[in-house]
């Protein structure tokens, strides 16, 4: 079986979730694009389950680059890419109980660490900022005010309308079955037909790993953990909508506004196999349990629940870049939860990559380059052929 003519493509993103879908706004006016998606929405999985925070002060020291590098394209989008700001004023506070005082000096610390603006809060303008935590959760705090809310679906169909706009393919229920790389090319064997493509880049999240068996690449080890949230009705809370996501210094409760309501999760990071993740009972009681022992709220009505997958390598930094024995494959897999705030950069440097170009001076100019994200830095599952 042979592709039928305009199933041929330079690239073939396997995934359109954020990394693939900003990897190919990235790379359509330079080449033919392919995206493949397995669902019938993009973004189905992780991306639209996120809660998304823009925080400069969030993940390692990679992924606190990436963020910087992102900065100016969230705030300065270009002028047809979404109708509205992709930010939105939150600000991200941490609090604790006396026992954590040592969890959240630390934290505090390392945030500042990064030029982020911390401020050290009492007590009472802990209850000031989030009037609902009870005196025994609100010892003391930290507070990062210029953490922001994303609009995760502004962001992602803003990318996929650029990447169609320039000519890329977007192909939902497509899911890849097969890849065999032959004569220079990748033959790619879906359930909708057959495609080809010069370059296959990995962006299929939590199933990465299974993308590359089917391609014939050795696994990275990327390790799915499944995140519980939900969305719950409480009594009226005056300012509420005001008031910034609230996170635990233990990092085992956040909340924040959401709508006339409230978004919580336990921040569980539960090991998982590839799948469409769903809120565990067990998962979401003990989510409320935490919530009635920190807050005053009362929880009338769980109006939505969810769960989702995020992926970690083993150093929990992103991967991006050509696969060590297939010089074809390109992985941009192993977000965690980084992905969405990252993604400007992160798709970027990836079309830069692609194109064995130079990184953008913008993400050059924070001190990322291409061996700091590079799969070879990692061991490999089960290294084939």
């Amino acid at each position: 079986m042979t592709p039928r003519a305009g199933n041929e493509a330079d690239i073939a993103i396997v995934g359109a979730g954020i990394a693939g879908a900003a990897a190919a706004y990235f790379l359509a006016p330079h080449a033919r694009v392919l995206l493949l998606e397995r669902e019938e929405q993009p973004g189905y999985h992780t991306t639209g389950r996120s809660a998304a925070l823009f925080s400069e002060a969030y993940g390692n020291a990679v992924v606190r680059a990436l963020t910087r590098a992102s900065r100016a394209f969230f705030e300065s989008p270009p002028t047809d890419f979404s109708s509205h700001p992709l930010l939105a004023p939150r600000g991200h506070l941490i609090f604790c109980t006396a026992e954590q005082r040592a969890l959240l000096d630390a934290a505090a610390a390392d945030m500042a660490a990064t030029g982020t603006s911390i401020q050290k809060l009492s007590a009472a303008e802990v209850r000031a900022r989030v009037p609902a935590l009870g005196e025994r959760h609100s010892h003391c705090g930290a507070l990062d005010a210029a953490a922001q809310d994303i609009d995760v679906h502004a962001l992602l169909h803003g990318f996929l309308r650029g990447a169609r706009a320039r000519g890329a393919r977007l192909l939902p229920r497509t899911e890849l079955q097969a890849a065999e790389f032959s004569g220079r090319r990748w033959r790619l064997a879906t359930a909708a037909g057959e495609y080809s493509a010069g370059v296959l880049v990995d962006a299929a999240g939590a199933w990465a790993d299974e993308v590359a068996r089917s391609a014939g690449v050795g696994a990275l080890n990327l390790q799915p953990l499944r995140r519980t949230a939900m969305v719950f009705e409480c009594g009226r809370h005056a300012g509420a909508r005001g008031w910034p996501m609230a996170v635990s210094a233990d990092e085992s409760l956040y909340f924040r506004p959401e709508a006339g309501n409230f978004l919580a999760s336990p921040a569980d990071e539960t090991p998982s196999l590839p799948c469409d993740a769903q809120a565990e009972e067990t998962d979401i009681a003990t989510l409320i349990d935490r919530l009635q022992a920190a807050t005053s709220f009362e929880i009338r009505r769980v109006t939505a629940k969810w769960a989702g997958l995020r992926t970690f390598a083993a150093d929990r930094t992103l991967v991006c870049g050509f696969d060590l024995g297939q010089p074809n494959f390109f992985w941009l897999a192993g977000q965690g939860g980084y992905g969405i705030q990252t993604s400007p950069a992160m798709g970027a440097l990836a079309a830069a990559a692609v194109r064995g170009e130079r990184l953008p001076q913008s993400i050059a100019d924070q001190g990322v380059g291409l061996p700091d994200l590079a799969p070879g830095r990692l061991a490999r599952g089960d290294e084939l052929g």
